[in-house]
């Protein structure tokens, strides 16, 4: 079928993700071709101490991103948007959204970005001996509990905003087993909650009388595959508000960005690996066993499918870089010559290319919020120089660029130094790698280990939703994800791979060092108000 025909007769799967800074639905054929686009762009708000978002500003950036993807169907094919094969809804993982019986939120939405849950991170890790980072959903619910506010006691749900928004539109209180865990620990074998610690954090708060438990609050885990709803009357209404798409349509189980990452870059089976980065950078390991130990810099998460990931998460990657985008944005706007982003971009990516080695003494922290891998309890961006540093855009940048990568690497270094785990070949995905080669040079002389960047790697997570959508519906006979993804969008897909050579990973090392040794300034500056 052309793709006018594929979009009429419904043989399509629509991803939509709700990232840091822009939501992104992106509509595929079968075979993970895009046929449209449809973006909003958004923005965090730091208020009271929380980095958060609206709830109006959520409902209304979905349906905005759903309604420029609808608008540019009908431009580009000339027919309405009214049937989709599938669809699958993802988000930032982590954080809380927390509602009440009448499905009322009764909490601040609190994103991944926040740090604010150290006394409960640190209790429930000592009671699970599993790490809990500050970012989870079960370490945002027990600090409320602790802090002892007061709508813990109307509580009916909490989730993550990629199982709201599905919640949303299916009536269903489920979520994909990816995004699950970075709510809860997750038992790989049951590919549900770990049933011990779900009676430990029971027991732990029983003294306080709740009419619930942690199950009746929390949804139900799925695995990719798994049919998790269907859009409801309700549901089509809230996603188009002109009233053509129709209601019936399958929903695949919600994810979050680190599981629609992993599906973006076929990195779904044991000793494949990926980096994503961009407001935020994680790398995510797919292990073929356990760690053996506790690390309170590593994350144990799963696959879509329910394999054991190593998780490396910074919260701050090129929030800093976007900044000096705007600044030069803005700069050519009132000279009277504007530039498009993307031109800009590209200059200060390449302009990394020709910087000093070691950034001539330049160091940068980037971090507009804490950072738990370095200890950083708050962000303030800073950039650190000697005196007779040279201040030009090529050191300026390369500075920025390995900042941005500094503290991955440092979570990082536990895994390939202390847990031996090898790093065969990384994927990289994400806005960072968009600028050929840059920002997949420097990655590569980070991790000492070749870095491949994809031809869909600007597609990012809202496309590796699509496809975890097109698998529930596609897959052969019980095919794992793994090999759906080889046999029907991976086979013929064209890569790019940087091998670092021993000198660029010593250059990368030497920022290190500097990076370490000033490390101790962006903390005192952090620690002010």
């Amino acid at each position: 079928m052309s793709a006018r025909d594929l979009i009429i007769n419904g043989k399509t799967a629509l991803g939509i993700e709700l990232g840091s800074t822009r939501i992104k639905g992106v509509l595929i054929d079968f075979a993970g071709n895009v046929l449209a686009v449809g973006i909003h762009d958004w923005e965090n708000s730091f208020i009271d101490n929380i980095w958060t978002y609206s709830l109006e500003e959520i409902h209304t950036g979905v349906r905005d991103c759903y309604s420029c993807l609808r608008k540019e169907v009908e431009r580009t094919y000339g027919v309405p948007l009214k049937n989709i094969g599938a669809i699958g809804i993802s988000a930032m993982m982590h954080g809380y959204m927390a509602l009440d019986k009448d499905g009322n939120q009764i909490a601040p939405f609190q994103t991944w970005r926040n740090t604010n849950t150290q006394d409960a991170a640190d209790e429930l890790t000592d009671l699970f001996q599993f790490n809990i980072p500050l970012r989870w959903s079960v370490a945002h619910l027990y600090q409320r509990i602790l802090d002892q506010e007061e709508h813990v006691r109307n509580l009916d749900y909490v989730s993550t905003l990629s199982a709201y928004i599905h919640w949303k539109l299916t009536g269903e209180r489920v979520i994909g087993i990816g995004d699950a865990a970075g709510m809860f620990p997750i038992d790989s074998k049951t590919h549900d909650y770990d049933e011990d610690m779900v009676q430990k954090f029971d027991a732990l708060t029983e003294k306080y009388q709740y009419s619930w438990k942690l199950r009746d609050i929390f949804p139900k885990v799925l695995t990719a595959g798994e049919q998790a709803g269907v859009l409801t009357e309700a549901g089509a209404a809230f996603l188009d508000e002109t009233g053509m798409l129709q209601a019936g349509i399958p929903l695949c189980p919600p994810e979050g960005d680190a599981g629609t990452g992993m599906t973006a870059t076929n990195s779904v089976a044991p000793r494949t690996g990926n980096v994503s980065a961009g407001t935020s950078t994680f790398a995510m390991i797919v292990l073929e066993k356990q760690l053996s130990k506790v690390y309170r810099e590593i994350d144990m998460v799963t696959t879509p499918c329910g394999h054991p990931v190593a998780m490396v998460h910074a919260n701050n990657c090129s929030s800093q870089v976007n900044v000096i985008a705007g600044l030069l944005r803005d700069f050519a706007a009132a000279m009277g010559q504007p530039v498009p982003d993307g031109k800009i971009y590209d200059f200060l990516f390449n302009s990394a290319v020709d910087g000093a080695p070691d950034c001539d003494g330049i160091v940068t922290y980037g971090y507009t919020s804490g950072e738990s891998i370095l200890n950083l309890d708050a962000g303030r961006p800073l950039t650190v120089r000697r005196a007779d540093s040279t201040v030009n855009w090529p050191n300026l940048m390369r500075s920025n660029l390995c900042g941005a990568l500094a503290a991955l690497k440092v979570g990082m270094d536990i895994l390939t130094r202390d847990e031996q785990v090898p790093l065969q070949r990384i994927y990289g995905h994400g806005g960072f790698f968009t600028t050929p080669q840059v920002g997949q040079r420097l990655l590569a002389s980070a991790l000492a280990a070749p870095v491949t960047v994809m031809e869909t790697a600007g597609s990012g997570g809202p496309w590796g939703m699509a496809l975890l959508a097109a698998y529930m519906l596609q897959r052969q006979n019980g095919e794992r994800l793994a090999a759906f993804l080889e046999r029907q969008v991976f086979a013929c897909c064209q890569t790019v791979t940087v091998e670092p050579t021993a000198q660029d990973v010593a250059d990368f090392d030497a920022y290190m060092q500097a990076f370490h040794a000033a490390l101790d300034l962006e903390r005192r500056a952090a620690e002010g108000e």
